[in-house]
């Protein structure tokens, strides 16, 4: 099983609602997979840096997850068939980004938690 990462952007005129059942409608693709759905993240509705379908804006998603290769392209065909996708992206991910991943799951980079860390380093080194 290889870890992947899929962000896809769903069109703005959607509700709240709509956009998660549209995400959950995929983490059920994948689980119906056998995939092990690691985390999944909703980034709200974002600007786009160009414009996709005479659209400024849409809903960004984070999948990320643990499966087979060939569930990848039952994934992308599933967001073909969705009209309500604009944009999609899976990738592999590495050791590396496994890593990183696992970091800001546990909210290392945020600006609270870097603070707290800048404190602790200053108080060791004095």
């Amino acid at each position: 099983m290889n870890n992947y990462e899929t962000v896809f952007i769903l069109n703005p005129v959607l509700s709240e609602d709509q956009m998660k059942d549209t995400v959950e409608k995929f983490v059920k693709v994948l689980r119906k997979a056998n995939a092990d759905v690691l985390n999944i993240e909703h980034w709200g509705l974002r600007k786009l840096a160009y414009p996709i379908q005479k659209k400024s804006t849409g809903f960004y998603a984070l999948i990320e997850f643990s499966s087979a290769p060939e569930v990848i392209e039952t994934l992308e065909t599933e967001y073909r068939r969705d009209e309500s996708v604009m944009r999609f992206l899976t990738i592999a991910l590495d050791k590396y980004a496994l890593a990183y991943n696992e970091r800001r799951r546990k909210g290392e980079f945020k600006k609270e938690n870097r603070k707290t860390a800048r404190k602790a380093e200053e108080e060791l080194s004095a």
